[in-house]
């Protein structure tokens, strides 16, 4: 009777020889792979987000909702008339 494949390859085994391992995978990426795709899709939501905020700044309801929270940036997206400008 032959041994068991396990045991015959480890009786093998040479110390020179590379050593083989399996990696844990998800969803068929490793832990590195699922890094460097979680970093680019940071980096383009960060983007498109940012951009969206640049073309709909002047949109009333996000610059009084969304914008003028931020810090530093109430003043500056303050569209307030001043009273001798009104002509009401």
């Amino acid at each position: 009777m032959f041994a068991s494949t396990a045991r015959r390859a480890a009786a093998q085994a040479s110390a020179y020889a590379p050593k083989y391992y399996i990696p844990r995978t998800a969803a068929g990426m490793t832990l590195g792979t699922a890094v460097q795709l979680g970093s680019v899709a940071a980096g383009f939501g960060v983007a498109l987000g940012s951009g969206a905020l640049f073309i709909f700044g002047e949109v009333p309801r996000v610059r009084n909702d969304i914008l003028r929270k931020l810090p530093f940036f109430d003043n500056y997206y303050d569209r307030t008339i001043a009273p001798e400008d009104n002509p009401f």
